[in-house]
């Protein structure tokens, strides 16, 4: 996941379009991120740098940096030196994760001179360190001293010494000679790790698709055969030519079918197949935006629901238990039959039995050949004392069946509810939506109101799409938002659609009034399936009726309905066709 020296490459291309323009603002909105405006003729354009250990990174932005009350030191330093200094050259050494921004600006005297930004992209490493014009440091974002490195040392009014580069092969600036002789030279290994260590610039997603195309979707070990490296210098030309030339570049994010974003890289990607979801953007600043932007949203939501993750799983975990020792005392009721019958066989023969007794032997004519049992008495009590205990013991049980198997039914319930929660906690796209949830756990009585937490934020609309023959779709947040969309929203004509015995939104087609087209209805049941516990599935079941015939049983809790007169179709969720239908 980390920016490697070729995806810097294609960085470079779309800053230099900013040579000429000048700083007009610099923010420093965090302790690890920098935000430079430049002004030209096309207008004000933001630049974002970034030291942060696992985003470290330098992109075109189109964020608006909130820019904090007191600018820190840094911040300070950048304004007095660079505000309205003129860009004149963007540098890189080869496809090092080095960028050197030449900003001719005046000194303290008046005088004019080049001062260089120097942005280093190397993880936790990572710097941006403003040079003079003699080569040495004003300043940095992160100073380096004695303590945390003896090797190289980043401080003010010292020389600045750039990392010792290692003797690469870089693609830009190399032949099929030099890539044979350089791969022949190493005698064994896997390839992808071979090649990272070979090539300057080159990530390990870009490595294991060399070896995924090499190797052709099997593991590749050294030394390669001809074929091997014939399909090898093929697939390292693609790439070189995706630097050289915008056009062939293909900017793609990776993300698990979760949801999850894990990879980005200029150049197609198929070593995952069907594994990873992959989306493409125009430029390499767009990916990055979109990467690192949706990346710390999500890790920023995972981190404020995680207590009501806990909480839920918590809940689950606690009924499940409960359902499960009520399920054991209602089996343990089976024997309530048993001791009826041993009530009135014992009743209908108390000549026969004296008090002091510990069994009685009896014909059970409840059975065709009445066979003889043994029943087992209270010496203490009467015989007929010990058929009124068997009776209490009858009733006991009848009760105890009837009110487990309510308490059961109630508990199934519970964990449908919670489960569904859940579900919806997982969807969960922004803060608004992680609160209205915690309020309905709030009023369902499963969380205690925050006295101190104010008033709650306004709850979102429906999330809102369109299908491709115009007709709007919307979709429910969560079981508050679901009851509201179905039974208030919605006109008797549309069409309603949830997944079959699994969780997940509320779906309204509106149909204004007249039969929606097959196409449009598919499509909403596509985003009933996407916005779904089953949304990693393929073939999920999808109801649909119009919504006249759902209802909603009394005292069910929020999101229950019921539903009749309505046609199952089985979908395949899609997140690129819901990307491209979302409106809102």
């Amino acid at each position: 996941m980390a920016l490697d020296g070729a995806f810097l490459h294609c960085i470079r291309g779309e800053l230099e379009s900013l040579t000429g323009s000048r700083i007009d603002r610099i923010y420093q909105p965090v302790r690890d991120e920098l935000v430079l405006s430049f002004r030209g003729r096309s207008g004000a354009v933001k630049v974002l740098f970034s030291v942060s250990a696992d985003a470290a990174r330098i992109h075109l932005t189109d964020t608006t940096p909130e820019n904090p009350a007191k600018p820190p030191m840094f911040c300070m330093l950048l304004r007095k030196h660079l505000s309205g200094g003129k860009l004149e050259a963007i540098e890189q050494d080869g496809l090092e994760r080095i960028l050197r921004l030449k900003i001719r600006a005046n000194n303290e005297m008046g005088d004019s001179v080049v001062l260089t930004l120097v942005c280093e992209i190397m993880g936790r490493f990572s710097n941006v360190i403003l040079v003079n014009e003699h080569g040495r440091i004003v300043d940095s974002l992160r100073r380096v001293d004695e303590d945390i490195s003896r090797v190289r040392l980043v401080l003010p009014a010292m020389e600045y010494a750039a990392p010792p580069r290692e003797p690469r092969i870089c693609l830009t600036d190399t032949d099929d000679s030099a890539i044979r002789q350089a791969v022949s030279q190493m005698q064994s290994g896997a390839l992808s790790k071979v090649l990272i260590r070979l090539f300057e610039g080159i990530s390990p997603i870009v490595a294991r698709e060399w070896e995924f195309f090499t190797g052709k979707g099997e593991p590749v070990s050294l030394p390669l055969s001809e074929e091997q490296m014939s399909r090898f210098l093929f697939i390292v030309h693609q790439t070189q030519a995706a630097l050289a030339d915008p056009q062939k570049r293909v900017y793609t994010t990776l993300r698990t079918k979760e949801g999850i974003l894990k990879d980005f890289s200029f150049i197609r990607i198929s070593q995952y197949g069907a594994c990873m979801i992959s989306s493409e953007y125009e430029t390499a600043s767009k990916t990055l935006d979109a990467f690192y932007a949706t990346r710390d949203r999500d890790n920023r939501l995972r981190q404020r629901a995680n207590d009501l993750f806990r909480f839920l799983a918590n809940t689950s975990e606690r009924i499940t238990k409960r359902v499960a020792n009520q399920q054991q005392e209602l089996l343990e009721c089976a024997s309530m039959e048993e001791n009826r019958r041993n009530g009135d066989l014992i009743s209908a023969n108390l000549y026969r039995i004296q008090r002091g007794d510990s069994s009685a032997s009896v014909e059970d004519f409840y059975q065709e050949s009445a066979p003889t049992v043994t029943i087992p008495l209270d010496v203490r009590l009467t015989p007929a004392q010990n058929a009124q205990q068997y009776y209490k013991k009858y009733r006991k049980a009848c009760t105890a069946q009837k009110k487990l198997t309510e308490l059961i039914e109630k508990g199934k319930q519970e964990a449908e509810y919670i489960d569904s929660i859940f579900e919806a906690l997982t969807r969960a796209e922004c803060d608004s939506d992680i609160a209205q949830l915690r309020l309905e756990l709030i009023e369902q009585g499963y969380l205690r109101a925050n006295k101190k937490a104010g008033k709650p934020p306004k709850p979102m609309q429906p999330m809102h799409f369109v299908s491709s023959d115009g007709l709007d779709i919307y979709v429910g947040r969560n079981n508050k938002q679901n009851d509201q969309l179905t039974l208030k929203f919605a006109e008797k004509t549309d069409i309603w659609l949830h997944t079959q015995l699994v969780h997940g939104a509320h779906v309204i087609l509106a149909a204004n009034g007249a039969p929606p087209p097959d196409r449009s209805v598919e499509e909403a049941a596509m985003l009933a399936a996407y916005y779904s516990k089953g949304r990693d599935s393929a073939q999920v079941k999808v109801d649909y009726c119009p919504a006249k015939f759902v209802k909603k049983p009394p005292g069910a809790r929020p999101g229950m309905v019921i539903y009749t007169n309505y046609q199952t179709a089985f979908i395949t969720p899609d997140p690129e066709l819901a990307a491209r239908l979302r409106a809102d």
